[in-house]
């Protein structure tokens, strides 16, 4: 969402820009200002979905609240289950396989400092959202088709 806001060239996506060129963090606040914009366009009448955010217990609450204050709610929560090591593996085939020069986020190192964060500050998030009974896990090592079909059923429940 947030380059998406930036190639519409809209004042969150311009403040947004410029945050980002000077290598900054965007603010909590920001990100949930980009996220309300885009929630509340027409496509997003029947449902959106939001890939790795909250990333946080407090991120959660405060999108909680947001959305909340427009009519909107979380209405589940997956998180795809895969082997850690097996996660380094696949993205490493992946850049061999795409013949990429290294994605600077692909490096062990990052990699490695993201998978801390995740232990760390995402993790909690289950326990908040199995409290709130919108949690789900599906195993993300099997393939596609089972984790879409696994994803599907979760939802047509």
């Amino acid at each position: 969402m947030l380059r998406e806001s930036i190639k519409e060239e809209n004042s969150l996506g311009l403040q947004v820009k410029e945050i980002m060129a000077r290598g900054e963090l965007i603010s909590d606040d920001l990100v949930l200002k980009v996220i309300i914009e885009r929630v509340n366009q027409e496509d997003c009448k029947s449902g959106f979905i939001l890939d790795g955010y909250p990333r946080n217990v407090s991120q959660a609450e405060s999108l909680d609240e947001v959305l909340k204050n427009i009519a909107k709610k979380i209405d589940y929560i997956i998180l795809l289950e895969v082997d850690l090591n097996a996660l380094e593996s696949r993205i490493i085939k992946r850049s061999q396989e795409n013949n990429e020069v290294n994605r600077e986020d692909d490096s062990s190192n990052i990699l490695k400092k993201r998978l801390d964060e995740y232990v760390n500050q995402t993790a909690p998030l289950e326990e908040y959202y199995k409290y709130h009974n919108k949690f789900n896990k599906i195993n993300g090592m099997e393939d596609i088709s089972n984790v879409f079909l696994n994803i599907n059923n979760f939802l047509m429940k």
